[in-house]
Order: C-alpha cells, then structure tokens, then sequence
C-alpha cells in the first residue's frame, strides 16, 4: 500500500468495521467477511505476485523474457523440468540470483517419468554411468530419428531427458540426496546478475533446478511486483503440474498470466480448460487475470488457425478485458536485435552464438532466424513499406543478414509492433503502475459496501427504536399497560400452541422420548405379568373356585375352569395395565409441567401477574382427569379379555386343535385329578389366546387409546386456558402498577445507555468511514466511497409504533368473534383507568 497519508491507517479502520460487523449478533450470521479479509490482505500487501501458468512449450518464460527485455529464463521447447522461478525488484547494485537445486530422488523420478513417455524399459540408476551413457545415446537416437530436438513431442521430452541426465552429471556437487539444497550465486563465483543467470539458463543446468530467484532491476517489478514462472500444467510428473495448480489455488496469488497455445494447436486442451476454471475460483485473484494466446505468428500461415482462434476468442474469452495475441519468440528477439548491427550480423556472432556453433564448421540456424525469414514471406508485413526478397539460394542466416542490412530497423520496429509483445508490455506495465493500487482499493470498497449499508441500516433501526422510547416514568408505565392486553393474549397464544406442539411431538410423531419410553415399559410389563400369570397359574385353585360356585356338585366340567381362568387372567392383566396407564400419564405430565416452567411465556405470566396464571394448576387436573379417563379405558381393554376370540373355535386353527387335546385328557374321568394331569395342556390353550389378546393390546389398540385421551383433554383445555390468561387483565394491571415504578426507572437508564453505545458504535463507524473514504479520494475512486451517517440520517422522524397501532385498532370494527372478545376485555380494563366507558 502506498505511504501516502490517508492510506497509512486502512488497515485499522477496515478492522474496526470488521469488529462492529462482530458486536452485531444477526449481521454475524448474515454476512460473512472472508472476501473483506482477503481484499484488505491484498491491498496491504508489500508484494504482488503475478503468476505465468500455461502447458510446456506455450512460450511462459520467452513472454517473461519479453517483458524484461532481458534474457532470464531458460525458453527451450519442450524442456519438461519443475522449476519455479521468481523475479523481484533490486536496485541495479544488489542484483543476485538465488539458486535451490533438486534432490536425487526427484530427478530420478522424473528421468522414469521421461522415460516411461519414451517407452524406454532401462532399469535406471543415475549414479551408475553406464546407465546414463545408454539413456544419453537412446535420446539422441530417438531426436535424429524424429528429424531434430523441436521436430515432435518425442523429440522434446527425448531433449529434456538428455539435458536433465548432463544437468544431473554436471552438477552432482550440488545436489544432496533427498534435500533441495540452495546457493546464492556467489557459491559460483559469479560477478553479476547475467553470469547467474546464463548459468540457469543453460539447458542442463536448467533441467536440474528446482527454484530460481532472480531480483533485478526493472521498473516493471517497482512496488514489490514479483513475476513467477512454473512448471507445465501437462508436466509428465504429476507433481510438478499440482506445484503449478496450488500456485494459482494460493491465496497470496494476486494476478495470473494464462499462457495459452491454441494460436499453434487450434484448441483448448484438457489441462488449459482445467487452469481457467482454477483460476476463476480463487477469490485473491478475482478479474485479475491476463489471457494470452502465445505463438500467433502460427496463424499468419494457416487461415483455418486463425479462425478457430478468432472463434474461440469470441466465443469463451468474449467479456474478458485482458486478451492479447503474442509471438513471445519474435517480439523478444527482436527487442535485442535493435542494439546489433552488420558488425555482429545482427546478432548472429554475439546474441545466438551459442546457437549457431555446429558441427565441422558449419553454421546451425536459430529458431528466430528462420521464423523471421518466415515473418518476412508470410504478408504480414504492409506491401507499400516493405519490399523483402528472400531467397532459395542463400543459407537462412545470409537472407536474415542482408534483409537487416537493406531493411534495418523499420523492419525489426514492425516486427516487434506485429509480434504483439510491446501492446502486452504496455498493458501489464500501465496495470501494475498506474491501475493496480486503486483496482486493489476499488474491490476492497466493493466488498465492504454490503457491511456498511447492514451496519448503517442497524445503528439507524437501533437509534430509530431507542428515540421512539419514552423518555419520562408515567409515559413508559402508560406504553407497558397499553401493551399489556397484547401481551396477555400473545402469552395465552404462546401456551396454547406450545401444548398443541407437545401434543403433535408425543401423539403423532413419536418424538417425546421420555413418553415413549413409558410405553414401552407398559408393553414390557404386559407381556411379562401374562408369562408370569400363566406359569404360576394353578389348576388346584381354578378347580376350587369352580366348585365353589355350584357346592352341591362334586364334577367340575373342564369350561368351567377354562372359564375360571379367563376371568383370573384377566383380572391380574387389568391390574398391570391400570397400574402402567397411571405411569404413562404422570410421566407425561411431569415432563410436560416441567418444559412449561422453562418456557418464556410461562417467565412472562409471573413478571405480569405474579404467578402462572392457573397453568401448573390446570395441568395437574388434567393428569387426574386424563388419567381417570385412561384408567377406565385399561379396564374396559381387560374386560374383554373375559372373552374367547372367534379364532378360537375356528376349524383347523391351532387353539381348537388344542382345545379339543384338552377336552381328551381332561374328561377321560369325573374326578380332581384328572384337571390336574391336564394342567399343561390347559396352559397351552390359554397361552394360544391370551398371548393374541395382548399383542392386540400392545401393539395396535392401546397406543391409540392413550394418544386420543391425551389428545382430546389437552387440546381443548389449553384453549380454555389460553382464554383464562386473557382474562386475567385487572389483576395483571393492579400487579404491574405496583412494580412498574421501578421498571420504569431501570428501563430509561437501560435507554440512555443503549442509546449512548449506538452513539459510540456511530462514532467508531463514521471515523472509520471517513478515513477509508479519504484513502479512496486520493486514488480518484470517489464513486467508490463508503456511505456514512449524517445527522439527516438520525433526524428521521420515527414511523407509527406498533402500541399506536394497537391502540387505533381497538377503534375499529372487529373482524371476528375472537378479535370482539379480546377487544372487549381490553376497553373493559382500560375503563377502570378511565381511558374508556363500559359499553
């Protein structure tokens, strides 16, 4: 950020925003500042990191180079290393080179991955040097057979696996075993920046480094504007690829260059679409990015390139602000051929001097030279300046001398014009000095504007509802008993429809744990009294009862105990149930009477009348009437098991089955002790009914039974109760009377001191508004500035209160039985104060 003054203090003021922003529980979970944070993070950052991302050979660090206009980075095709390579500002007397070398273990994963892209199957050891004398020999193999090192994708990654097994020879001092081992450049005994630099640029050295940082002297590169160059987004090493990727993830990434090839391929490949939508998802990054379509000069030959390219442009890059056309190659080259001259044949004797050596004497051509004989046939150039013969019989670099020697700079200034490099350079150099600082101050104004206007917007509702207040001891008490009708009936509401809640969350839902819970227990207890009943049942006693009945008789026919056992069974099954339906009720109420004590409302009514209103009282009767009602419905449920089920005598069915078992040996004899032998057969058949009867009970009948008592005591008499509460007017306007004094009293302390802290909260906000709307005034972003609040704003008049509001309705016409209810009750109490006449 800028020292100039206005600005030195934004990160205070955005912060004290931001902790206002914290104070205001609803803004909390409203607004959420993450992209405050980031835009302020950006906007106060000393650096500003602009990262070049594209596919191997889509010409990254030929544009860095061209940028510069100095030769930096290594730009040969194809050269598939991971390295990062950052450049940031240095005065001209501090300019150095940081070099980080990589381990062992990553060359040799990448000379596997190279390999494996080859389909070379060599067991590899780079410590062995016959191993790397058969890869060297193998590569060199497959570049002659693909016609040359640029000839083809084999022939490239067949270049970078020689250049990274001579880089890994080279340097083997340097590079420790698992460790990334980083020199400064004086290790290397070098004087300056530029011996540093052609050392990393050397292809082998190149393929071996894993982070270069060169800090330079450059004016593109001023307030701390740091260029990065990575790895290809296609790297045969998947991990070099994910370096870039969390590059442009990274949210200290400011800007991103996407270096893009379909001026050369014709279209997007996989990993460019994958690099666009990961660019657009950062939120560091937001519209700062720069497309552009390197290697153009491919499309001054082929028309249908140049179409798909101008279509994919239209299409995908249409609302994009940042879209050049660059040849990096050209505009770079010819940026450094301006200072060469016949003496040096134009850079062929100093410039590509490396280039140019071959083998036996013979000159190699550049790949400039020849692309520059290509510019100057391909009619890009305008026919009326330029009149260039090249021709068949000279070598490549004789037509590239003598069409510089007749043409001289004209020519190399058009070509650098059509290369696209310069309008590029422009571009990036008018952003980072004249449009970053205020973009980056703009998107922080942009993302501060929704917290503003919610604070704004708060502290006037805030101010608005504190100066409609009261401001005196008999205006307060007036407002409360004005308000205490409405309170009455929202409390009586608030009752009624939490009882219908509880009602809903036991009876049809199933959601009341602790209900559940007891019903449970009654099925559990049910279905083990039965299995006790049954197995402590005794025939001995049955019989005795029996002939009890009839005393003149000494036979006991086998019904009339069947008989006799119903009605025990029964009788000692009801006893349960009674006992199981008063436990389900009283638990239910005790976990109801226990939620209501914690409920607002139920606060509420003892701050308005003293007490509860009836309600714990109200629901206690209930648990006696509901439970009354259940008991005699558990009777009922038990009585019918007096009677068999029609299953029972239904032919082919197991019970008559045994029924008829039981007839056979229980009648074989007139005496006692043929029941006794029967005994558990007679078992067995009560078993086969009983059991059914209380599975019936359990699982179907009774539940609903309990959930309608429940259901038709609760509701009906929570209404009542919600009409009892409404009624109790009078008594709650004597009790408040007694208390409202000193309510009063605390209620216009507790306004002033509100009110005092809306003022201090409007204070800090308008000082920190002010402040940031300075910093945006002298960047000329006034359309940008942050509103504040003025004394206008606090000089609204507030708008009708809701107590007005009440209080003109009971004016008018009621809409309904109900509303004439409550309106009547209302004038009715305030009769007594004499606001109003009975009738």
């Amino acid at each position: 950020m800028s020292h100039a003054s206005p600005c030195q203090e934004l990160q205070d003021q955005v912060n004290r925003l931001l902790q206002l922003h914290q104070q205001e529980p609803l803004l909390r979970a409203q607004l959420d500042t993450t992209a405050i944070q980031n835009s302020l993070r950006k906007a106060l950052s000393p650096t500003f990191e602009i990262v070049f991302a594209g596919a191997f050979s889509a010409g990254k660090s030929m544009l860095i180079n061209a940028l510069l206009e100095r030769e930096l980075l290594y730009s040969a095709e194809g050269h598939a290393t991971g390295t990062e390579c950052q450049i940031a500002y240095a005065e001209p007397a501090e300019e150095r080179v940081v070099l980080t070398f990589m381990s062992e273990i990553e060359i040799r994963e990448q000379a596997n991955a190279l390999c494996q892209r080859l389909g070379l199957s060599i067991a590899i050891n780079i410590n062995q040097p016959e191993v790397v004398d058969v890869l060297q020999q193998k590569c060199q193999q497959v570049i002659q057979e693909e016609g040359g090192e640029s000839k083809s994708d084999r022939a490239k990654q067949a270049s970078a696996l020689h250049l990274l097994l001579d880089g890994f020879v080279a340097n083997r001092e340097h590079i420790h075993t698992t460790q990334n081992n980083t020199f400064s450049m004086e290790r290397f005994h070098f004087s300056n920046l530029q011996e540093a630099a052609n050392y990393a640029r050397r292809g082998a050295n190149s393929a071996v480094l894993k982070r270069v940082e060169y800090y330079c002297h450059h004016d593109l590169l001023r307030d701390g504007n740091i260029l990065v160059d990575t790895p290809g987004i296609d790297a045969p090493v998947k991990k070099d690829a994910e370096l870039t990727y969390h590059k442009i993830e990274d949210p200290d990434t400011s800007a991103v260059v996407c270096v893009l090839k379909p001026a050369s391929a014709g279209d997007m490949t996989t990993e460019e679409t994958e690099l666009l939508e990961k660019t657009r998802s950062n939120p560091g990054i937001r519209d700062r990015v720069f497309y552009v379509f390197n290697r153009v000069d491919e499309t001054w030959y082929n028309t249908q390139l140049r179409q798909r390219l101008e279509r994919l442009i239209q299409d995908q890059f249409r609302e994009s602000q940042r879209v050049y056309k660059t040849s990096g190659l050209l505009g770079f080259y010819g940026s450094q051929i301006r200072q060469a001259g016949r003496d040096d044949r134009f850079g062929l004797d100093t410039l590509f001097a490396e280039s140019v050596k071959g083998v036996g004497g013979q000159e190699e051509t550049p790949q400039f030279v020849n692309e520059f004989n290509r510019y100057c046939i391909s009619g890009k150039l305008p026919g009326d300046r330029f009149r260039i013969d090249v021709r068949g019989y000279e070598s490549p670099n004789e037509n590239y001398v003598r069409i510089l020697s007749e043409q001289g700079n004209p020519l190399i200034e058009q070509l650098i014009k059509d290369s696209g490099i310069e309008a590029f350079r422009v571009a990036v150099t008018r952003y980072l000095m004249e449009e970053k600082r205020p973009l980056l101050l703009a998107n922080l104004a942009d993302d501060l504007q929704p917290l503003c206007i919610s604070l704004k917007k708060t502290y006037l509702d805030q101010w608005q509802a504190l100066e409609s207040q009261p401001q005196d001891i008999n205006a307060i008490k007036e407002q409360k008993l004005r308000q205490l009708n409405r309170e009455l009936k929202q409390l009586g509401d608030d009752f009624r429809q939490d009882i219908e809640r509880e009602v809903n969350e036991a009876v049809a839902t199933n959601g009341n744990a602790s209900f559940e819970g007891s019903f449970m227990k009654l099925k559990a207890r049910m279905v083990s009294r039965l299995d006790e009943l049954l197995n402590t049942l005794s025939i001995s006693e049955i019989h005795k009862r029996a002939q009890a009945s009839h005393k003149r008789h000494s036979v006991v026919p086998l019904l009339s105990i069947l008989g006799e056992a119903f009605y025990y069974l029964a009788d000692g099954l009801e006893a349960v149930l009674v006992d199981a339906s008063r436990e389900v009720v009283a638990t239910f109420f005790h976990t109801l009477i226990d939620r209501v004590r914690q409920q607002d409302y139920y606060r509420d009514l003892y701050r308005l009348l003293g007490n509860d209103g009836g309600i714990e009282q109200r629901l206690l009767r209930l648990q006696h009437q509901a439970t009354e009602a259940l008991v005699n419905e558990a009777r009922t449920e038990c009585d019918r098991y007096v009677r068999e089920r029609p299953e029972f005598y239904t032919e082919g069915t197991v019970s008559l089955w045994q029924l008829r078992q039981t007839l056979q040996q229980a009648c074989r004899g007139y005496d006692y002790q043929n029941m006794i032998e029967a005994e558990p057969a007679i078992r067995q058949l009560l078993k086969l009914d009983f059991e059914q009867k209380v599975k019936e009970t359990v699982m179907r009948t009774f539940r609903q039974t309990i959930n309608q008592t429940l259901n038709v005591h609760l509701l009906q008499n929570a209404a009542e109760q919600a009409d009892v509460i409404l009624q109790q007017y009078d008594q709650a306007r004597t009790y408040l009377a007694q208390v409202l004094d000193k309510e009063a009293e605390e209620k216009i302390r507790t306004n002033q001191r509100e009110q005092a802290e809306v003022d201090q909260k409007i204070a800090i906000y308008n000082q920190a508004i002010s402040g940031v709307n300075a910093c945006l005034e002298t960047l000329q972003l006034d359309r940008k500035k942050l509103p504040a609040i003025s004394e206008a704003d606090l000089a609204i008049v507030p708008t009708v209160s809701e107590d007005s509001n009440l209080e003109l309705a009971v004016q008018n016409q009621p809409e309904s039985v109900e509303e004439a209810a409550i309106e009547g009750v209302f004038v009715e109490g305030l009769a007594t104060e004499g606001l109003a006449t009975e009738g």
